[in-house]
């Protein structure tokens, strides 16, 4: 659907961006996979993150790359007048008027100096906390509670999640709290100044799931309980081979499923009436987890993955009880999930990438290449300001606008 621009959902819209790492550059891709027009503005050389890892052999980083296909690049002196008021005009210029920044700090690009120039700006800001001070995902999780309960039981201290979680759900509010404020702009005329703390991410997620109601309601809350599924049934079995599966029994049924495939009906049964449970509740098969876990296990570890995951391949997959086998990066099935495209990306190579995840009209919507630091510097200066080839090289020559790093 890359061929039909016209038909995105968030065609004509133009966002500035001026961020860096995960959650405003992922909220600038998600928002130009749907169609706007994302132009991203850095530092001449570059923000923090562009040689962020993973990198190629030759240095490219293959993060920056991700996170900022189907954008163009534009890099100016920020911290002289003249960068300044460039990264004004064009936030500020007619079709657009929307700017998404984790960059704090800045009175000049403040929403209070926009709206002085143009009063139905959008600003978006994505912060550390609320007071605007400084907070990474991985500072916020660590206050979050998660790491507490992430690991091992046996383990005694937190465990940080590799995911940069916060950040993520971050890009991803920030992409659907612009979508609104231009909706009511198309409505009312009105600009918006939105701020967005990464710790209150985190924290009305944890809301939202009962880990922050469940202490303050019962005063205690979770400990870690490795592969379990908290408050139902779930675990990882190894087989002969010493692959992973992952199986979770969510209802009723699949627990049935479950106990029939893997042979355990009499000694699951002879389990209820030995310890007066019922295993079709979720209560019970959480609690007594750890003897259904042994059953279960002494059969998985019978078999091997290598006959495409034994009887079970077919079995589970005939009856309802879900189960995965554990696989590192390299062992999904890119090929054959119309999520993913080939993208040639200059520099980086030709590979499989992901689109939008969801489907619009049976298609998923894709961004193109990144592009090169500052490659687009003079175009969209052309394009948006109307300026000349004698202003442009005044700023270039000037050190205030940078041209494409090579």
């Amino acid at each position: 659907m890359t061929g039909l621009p016209d038909l995105r959902p968030l065609a004509g819209v133009r966002i500035v961006e001026v961020s860096s790492f995960v959650a405003s550059p992922l909220c600038g891709l998600t928002l130009s996979q749907l169609g706007a027009e994302v132009i991203r503005v850095d530092p001449i050389g570059g923000a923090g993150d562009k040689n962020r890892w993973p990198v190629t052999e030759s240095g490219e980083s293959i993060y920056w790359t991700g996170l900022n296909r189907g954008k163009r690049s534009v890099t100016c002196d920020m911290r002289s007048p003249e960068g300044q008021r460039l990264v004004q005009r064009l936030v500020t210029a007619p079709g657009g008027g929307i700017l998404v920044t984790n960059a704090g700090g800045r009175d000049w690009l403040s929403h209070a100096a926009l709206s002085a120039v143009r009063s139905d700006v959008i600003t978006l800001r994505l912060t550390g906390t609320p007071n605007g001070g400084a907070a990474v995902d991985y500072t916020v999780n660590a206050a979050s509670g998660f790491p507490m309960i992430t690991g091992p039981e046996s383990h005694a201290g937190p465990v940080n999640h590799a995911l940069p979680a916060w950040d993520v759900a971050a890009g991803l509010y920030a992409a659907l709290a612009i979508v609104s404020a231009v909706r009511r702009r198309e409505k009312t005329g009105r600009g918006a100044e939105i701020d967005l703390p990464l710790s209150d991410v985190a924290l009305a997620v944890a809301g939202y799931l009962g880990y922050l109601t469940e202490v303050q309601v019962n005063g205690a809350g979770r400990t870690a309980i490795g592969n379990a599924v908290y408050g139902t049934y779930g675990h990882d079995f190894v087989t002969a081979d010493a692959a992973r599966y992952m199986v979770v029994a969510l209802t009723p049924r699949h627990m049935r499923d479950l106990v029939r495939v893997t042979g355990c009906t009499a000694a699951v049964e002879a389990l209820e009436t030995a310890l007066g449970v019922d295993f079709s509740t979720d209560a019970d098969r959480y609690r007594h987890r750890d003897l259904l876990n042994a059953l279960f296990a002494a059969w998985f570890a019978e078999h091997t993955a290598a006959d495409k995951f034994f009887e079970a391949a077919v079995a589970l997959e005939q009856h309802r009880a879900a189960r995965q086998r554990h696989l590192d990066f390299g062992g999904g099935q890119l090929e054959t999930n119309p999520l993913f495209s080939v993208l040639h990306q200059p520099r980086i190579g030709t590979y499989l990438a992901a689109g939008l995840p969801a489907a619009f009209d049976g298609g998923h919507l894709s961004a193109g290449a990144a592009p090169l630091l500052g490659a687009d510097g003079a175009a969209v200066l052309r394009e948006l300001l109307g300026a000349s080839e004698d202003d442009i090289d005044q700023l270039i020559d000037g050190g205030h606008l940078g041209v494409a790093q090579g």
